[in-house]
């Protein structure tokens, strides 16, 4: 039985609202880059960002070394600043994903939240992205940080 356009539109309308709310609504990073501290010379910046709306919500926490530092919200970003070392950031949903990385002084790295079929939910997973790709890809996202 196929549904009547008339009735279609409305339903359609309130996905698109939900995937909207779902989403980040920070300032761009292209519009607040200016104003974003300078990384002093001990510590290393690490942006983590979830460019895409699929799975929208699912918004696990982001851990740095077992600290909650963020969430995977779509078409949002945040950042940390650590001394130079190595790192663990880890996303939970059915499964624990974790990308490990070494940081030196002065270094930024970009890591992406991907989002891949689950079981049950999707797995939010990071990923370490090249700085061109990263900083491409973060300039139109949404700032979810405190």
């Amino acid at each position: 039985m196929a549904i009547p356009k008339t009735a279609a539109r409305p339903v359609i309308a309130g996905i698109l609202l939900l995937l909207l709310a779902a989403c980040a609504s920070g300032p761009q990073f292209s519009q607040m880059q200016s104003s974003l501290p300078a990384l002093s010379a001990d510590n290393c910046r690490i942006f983590v960002y979830r460019s895409t709306v699929l799975g929208a919500a699912i918004q696990p926490s982001v851990k740095i070394n077992g600290d909650v530092v963020g969430s995977a919200v779509p078409r949002g970003f945040f950042y940390v600043d650590r001394p130079p070392g190595d790192y663990e950031i880890t996303t939970i949903t059915e499964v624990t994903r974790t990308l490990s990385l070494h940081l030196d002084a002065g270094q930024t790295r970009y890591v992406r939240l991907g989002i891949s079929m689950g079981f049950f939910v999707g797995h939010v997973y990071p990923e370490l992205v090249d700085d061109a790709a990263g900083s491409a890809e973060i300039q139109e996202l949404h700032y979810i940080g405190k």
